[in-house]
């Protein structure tokens, strides 16, 4: 094997298949490089709770990024690492833009996802990010250390918000995109400005006692990118898109969502 010492794997659509499971071929790679002394963990846009039985699955319980960098957790002891959320004065933009545009809102802390009434009908899709879903005052929703907020709606009102929100990119991370769950609505989803996924795997590499280059992140989608940025090695999924795969040092046959990706890029990187 060569000097790579950790593996960081982004979940939905890399470890994770299309059905939510972890390919056995995946699986198999992953117990012979815990068995040879590297490191395992994740690196996930996902909260601790949406992320901890793929986790156990793989047996890995140290520590992992969540929420794209925002949240690192030791796993076997339930311990936070790291925790960015989201400041009380930011918070109040949020509420505001999205109340102005009646967006249905979802606040993800480290604990689940709390959401008010008009959630309940996109429960099934933010339910990906965490299963711990609850339906609360949204006065109440927001009374916690938010590590993030997804607002769902119209196009335009999504647009609206979002163009609200980049005034304050200082502070706040925001990206707009078309859920695919719900033909004809947009999300726009927010967290704290700073952390990311590259961060969050500077931190992990510490952690393990290595370093960036030593690092090797398989992953599929543009919040992958700041993790491809500072990896030693990195794999883009085949199928990711075009961005994504220029920003990564190889890209894999098997694609998205399908499995083996994982074994593959073992099997390129350490032989």
């Amino acid at each position: 094997m060569t000097s790579y010492r950790l593996l960081a794997l982004d979940l939905d659509g890399t470890l994770l298949r299309h059905d939510q499971r972890v390919d056995d071929a995946d699986l198999a790679a992953i117990r012979e490089l815990q068995g040879a002394g590297v490191a395992v963990t994740i690196v996930t846009g996902r909260l601790h709770s949406g992320a901890a039985e793929a986790a156990r699955t793989c047996a890995i319980d140290g520590a992992i990024a969540c929420m794209e960098g925002s949240h690192l957790v030791e796993l076997h002891s339930n311990r936070t690492l790291l925790h960015h959320p989201i400041e009380p004065a930011v918070c109040d933009v949020l509420r505001t833009a999205f109340g102005a545009h009646e967006l249905a809102s979802f606040v993800f802390d480290a604990g689940g996802i709390h959401h008010d009434h008009d959630g309940a009908a996109y429960a099934d899709y933010v339910r990906t990010w965490s299963p711990n879903l609850k339906a609360v005052e949204e006065e109440l929703a927001w009374q916690t250390a938010p590590l993030a907020t997804v607002a769902i709606g119209e196009p335009e009102a999504v647009a609206a918000a979002h163009a609200a929100l980049r005034v304050h990119a200082a502070d706040l991370f925001s990206v707009s995109f078309a859920v695919s769950a719900y033909p004809g609505k947009h999300a726009v989803l927010a967290r704290a400005a700073g952390p990311s996924k590259g961060t969050a795997l500077a931190e992990l590499c510490r952690l393990a006692g290595c370093t960036l280059d030593e690092a090797v992140v398989v992953g599929d989608w543009v919040n992958d990118i700041p993790m491809f940025e500072v990896a030693g090695r990195s794999f883009a999924m085949g199928g990711a898109p075009e961005a994504v795969q220029r920003k990564a040092t190889d890209v894999l046959a098997r694609e998205t969502g399908r499995g083996g990706g994982i074994a593959e890029a073992v099997r390129r990187a350490w032989g």
